[in-house]
């Protein structure tokens, strides 16, 4: 052990607190909470201790430890929390999926706020509404936004300066701030607070407006305009009656469910609300070895909970653990009622845990064993990673490939009802980029010319359109798609390197998946076939230059001649050993000797 270790070994503070130890690079590798930090480290130093394979590699790694009192064990165990999601220690187990449940996003800040799906809550002065689970009810939740009360969802910027507005407009799904004269300033502040009260769950102060509405329209003969606010009314009260049935009952539970095998855990949790599971949620861990469920439990409900807008009443998992009464007390203070962490261990309650028990063990077969998950599965995990409004059934992927600064091409592959579609592949050679590359502009206009033609054509969209590349390229994508008035269009992108996911709309919260996981290998291997045809129609075109330039230095050979001897013979290298009579078969017999006569005249010389 080394002095200044041991020094501070000697002096470790009384009471409460948090330990952090680190390795010989200042790195904090595991972060701890303890009652008395005194009792808790020195029981780490003994030599009487016993430690698992896990915790032996730790202690060995341990050149520093640093100390933070708090006054009482409860902070403690907050600041815990937010130290282990701050640093990720190499030796704490770490809640990998941070995934949240998604909220509404309500941009009031904004002078036309938009509607619009997140998972992170920030303090930017909008408003938030959730969370929402299952997932799709958000969108559900947005569609309804969309339909009754018209406030936009897109990301473009109002000026009022738009030529014409896009489909949403058209298809009542928006007032159009971004056309002058479509809609005023307040008209759409008067459709925003409407969509507040939807959310904060004012019901009866929503359809009251809007009953006031609907009279007004009506003795101004506009009937269109009632009859949408009817519609509205009938919404609202069936959402009102669903909300009373929902909170009588049943308190919200949670269940916990794992399954672990070589180092591979996988956890279910199933959301019990009104007596009924209403959605579920999987997380997973790789090389977690000497698995122990009071400790692993103790440490995933703390990071799952403690920062959660959303606590239910009782939380029922396999195994107790050593701060379930501090994790319990905390709970309850935040939700402003008694939670309950169980352990049930017979009864309907044991019944549920080994039923979420046996979800685990197939969510672990489907992520570690199953070679090629099916693509109904597959689909479903899209639509919940990305926020799709509904699992894809196409997806088209972009790629710029320019190496060594020439012949700029792109490439779009397409991935349909489960596999590649190599039918609709499509090759772009680059029109408006000379001189130094640049990938951005690239980008815009081959996403450009492919929508523009889907327009021209009437054909459909794709569910999902995926970009090779970073937040540049997606912006370029994006501008193109504004730039013909699709503003709807989902989008993302893949960084090349990191595989960081990023959303349109969305690039503030990137999505980072486990390198196992089913979505990211799907989304893989589309991003590699785009950029492998990339660079074999780049490949292609660079040979065919180098060949044309070649054979055009020959006289009495020109563009014609020079394409049937690359049909023929399929590169230089075969043009150049070809002899006279091979040459004949494609040209006359003057030709053929101009050709072999320039190829080994130069080899002579």
């Amino acid at each position: 052990m080394n002095p200044t270790l041991e020094a501070k070994l000697k002096r470790i503070p009384p009471g409460p607190g948090v330990y952090l130890y680190k390795d010989t690079g200042n790195e904090i590798i595991y972060c701890g909470k303890a009652k008395s930090l005194r009792n808790r480290v020195r029981t780490y130093f003994q030599d009487s201790r016993n430690l698992d394979e896990r915790k032996d590699q730790m202690m060995e790694a341990i050149a520093d430890v640093e100390f933070i009192m708090t006054d009482t064990e409860g902070e403690a165990l907050a600041l815990e929390n937010n130290l282990i999601k701050q640093h990720k220690p190499k030796y704490n187990i770490l809640l990998r999926d941070d995934k949240t449940y998604p909220f509404i996003k309500v941009t009031v800040n904004e002078p036309y706020p938009r509607a619009l799906i997140t998972r992170r809550v920030k303090k930017d002065g909008a408003l938030y509404a959730g969370p929402f689970f299952p997932a799709g009810l958000a969108r559900k939740t947005i569609k309804l936004i969309e339909r009754y009360f018209l406030i936009r969802n897109c990301s473009i910027h109002i000026d009022g300066l738009r030529p014409r507005p896009c489909l949403q407009h058209y298809i009542h799904r928006c007032l159009g701030p971004c056309v002058d004269g479509l809609t005023s300033h307040a008209q759409y502040q008067e459709a925003v607070k409407d969509v507040t009260l939807f959310l904060e769950g004012r019901n009866l102060d929503l359809i009251h407006r809007l009953l006031e509405k609907m009279q007004d329209a009506a003795s101004r003969e506009q009937f269109e305009l009632a009859a949408h606010y009817r519609d509205a009314i009938e919404t609202m009260e069936e959402l009102a009656q669903r909300q009373k049935m929902a909170v009588t009952g049943y308190d919200d539970i949670d269940i916990f469910g794992h399954h672990a095998e070589d180092g591979l855990i996988a956890v279910s949790v199933f959301h019990m609300r009104g007596g009924r599971v209403v959605d579920k949620r999987e997380l997973f861990w790789e090389d977690l070895e000497n698995f122990e469920p009071g400790e692993f439990f103790g440490s995933l409900l703390k990071q799952y909970y403690l920062d959660a807008p959303l606590i239910p009443v009782e939380i029922h998992v396999p195994a107790d653990f050593e701060d379930r009464e501090l994790l319990e007390a905390q709970l309850s203070a935040k939700r402003g009622r008694k939670v309950e962490i169980r352990t049930p261990l017979r009864g309907f309650k044991r019944e549920l845990i080994d039923l979420v028990h046996r979800n685990a063990r197939l969510s672990f077969l489907q992520r570690f064993r199953a070679a090629v998950p099916p693509a109904a599965v597959i689909g479903r995990e899209l639509e919940e990673t990305l926020d799709l409004e509904k699992p894809p059934r196409r997806i088209e992927c972009f790629d710029i490939s320019n190496l060594q600064g020439s012949d700029i091409v792109a490439s779009m592959v397409v991935w349909e009802d489960g596999r590649m579609k190599k039918s609709d592949y499509r090759r772009f050679i680059i029109r408006s980029v000379s001189g130094a590359p640049d990938d951005f502009q690239s980008m815009r206009e081959v996403v450009g010319r492919r929508y523009k033609r889907v327009q021209d054509e009437g054909l459909n969209m794709p569910d999902l359109v995926l970009i090779d590349g970073g937040l540049g390229q997606l912006h370029a994508a994006q501008s193109a798609l504004d730039g013909l008035n699709i503003v709807d269009q989902q989008l993302a992108s893949i960084a090349k390197r990191e595989e960081i996911i990023f959303i349109a709309g969305r690039e503030d919260e990137p999505i980072v998946l486990e390198r196992r996981s089913p979505v990211l290998r799907l989304i893989q291997q589309i991003r590699d076939e785009s950029h492998r045809f990339a660079i074999n129609f780049h490949r292609e075109r660079r040979g065919k230059r180098h060949l044309n330039s070649e054979l055009n230095q020959i006289r009495g050979i020109g563009a014609r001649t020079t394409q049937k001897l690359l049909t023929h013979f399929g590169s230089l290298n075969k043009v150049r050993a070809a002899s006279v009579e091979e040459l004949e078969q494609v040209l006359t017999r003057p030709q053929a000797r101009s050709v072999w006569k320039h190829f080994h005249d130069s080899i002579g010389a």
